[in-house]
């Protein structure tokens, strides 16, 4: 997959981060215009994003004001010289955004999820010389996302991006979207190449909570950030809870940590790599003693079925439950960490088990 470094078209070096701001929704000219004219005194920012279609999950509520709303985007570009980025969601309106010179193309959550609607965009853009970013999809379905990317990068797209905006999520979570950052890490494992920006505001769905995941994402070596701000949030159509004030932006981003993915001090690789020795030391002892308990699953699996008992037996799953997470507690290994590496370790124990059931 061809895909171009964020530098080599928008930003000035490959460590500086992309970040783009706007509100969600285009609401009025005076209130784009405003807010552009806001967000271009603070000189990171380098897209100027407004929803101009805004697919609701219900009707009656503000859609967005369509064609209308890429005239005000030309006149940003013009007044302040800011590129500009809007959503699309099938052919009409991408040819609508490429007629009126939209610099930055992004396809949205719902649309990532239709292969269909993904397919239509892609081939309205195939030979066209313009950046597109594709958010993840609404569920957590990293294939879907990958598909999107390769029918964009298969029509000849080579200024892509993916866009973190979490994940719906039915538990409880203090999240609008739950992050699921694992996904966007196996991601960026997949795609080395592929620059991953994260949209806080999606994630958060409450301003309060968008400075602790910027810096996650930050944290994370994600190449860029995407905020929603409004010239006057308690007034905005839309999310008005999620979007902060240019000022409020501003202070934002100044107070964020932007760490390098590499250090030029000779000190620090040399501790680094001693510590990483230690833990490379660690993982083939904890490989060692994986093999030792699988040998023994098999043993067990091939006993049950001797002994035509069943795989799954719910009273040692919860005794091994109760048992390692109480161990965990006394070393200070974090409950839940200590319960996924045993969810895992009986998925694990299941699936060898069935093997040795089925055996001839």
């Amino acid at each position: 997959m061809n895909i171009q470094p964020l530098h080599s078209w928008i930003t000035n070096s490959p460590a500086e981060r992309l970040i783009i701001a706007g509100p969600c929704g285009a609401e009025s000219e005076e209130q784009v215009l405003k807010t552009a004219q806001a967000l271009s005194h603070i000189e990171s920012i380098r897209l100027f994003r407004a929803g101009i279609w805004k697919p609701r999950t219900r009707p009656n509520s503000f859609e967005g004001v369509g064609e209308e709303g890429l005239i005000w985007l030309k006149k940003v570009q013009q007044q302040f010289g800011l590129k500009t980025t809007v959503e699309v969601a099938n052919a009409q309106h991408t040819e609508l955004a490429l007629k009126h010179g939209v610099d930055v193309l992004w396809i949205g959550a719902r649309t990532t999820g239709n292969p269909f609607s993904v397919q239509e965009i892609a081939d309205v853009v195939k030979g066209v010389d313009i950046p597109v970013f594709i958010k993840n999809p609404i569920h957590a379905d990293l294939q879907l996302w990958l598909g999107a990317i390769e029918r964009l990068s298969n029509s000849g797209i080579t200024k892509l991006a993916a866009i973190h905006r979490g994940f719906h999520y039915s538990g409880k979570t203090k999240y609008r979207n739950k992050p699921l950052w694992e996904i966007a890490i196996e991601l960026k494992t997949l795609l080395p190449e592929l620059p991953i920006i994260c949209d806080p505001s999606h994630i958060s769905g409450n301003r309060e909570l968008i400075p602790q995941v910027a810096q996650k994402a930050l944290d994370l070596g994600m190449n860029g950030l995407m905020i929603e701000s409004h010239i006057n949030p308690a007034v905005a159509l839309s999310d008005a809870q999620q979007q902060l004030t240019p000022l409020a932006l501003k202070e934002l981003l100044g107070n964020l940590v932007y760490r390098q993915t590499t250090s030029q001090n000779p000190e620090c690789s040399d501790k680094l790599s001693q510590f990483r020795s230690m833990i490379d030391e660690v993982d083939d002892e904890l490989m060692n003693v994986l093999k030792k308990r699988m040998a023994i699953i098999e043993q067990i699996g091939q006993y049950k079925k001797e002994q035509d008992l069943t795989i799954f037996q719910l009273e040692r799953w919860q005794e091994i439950l109760r048992s390692r997470l109480q161990w965990a507690e006394k070393l200070g290994i974090p409950r839940g960490y200590a319960e996924k590496i045993c969810q895992l370790l009986h998925e694990e124990s299941i699936r060898i088990q069935t093997e040795m059931m089925n055996k001839k």
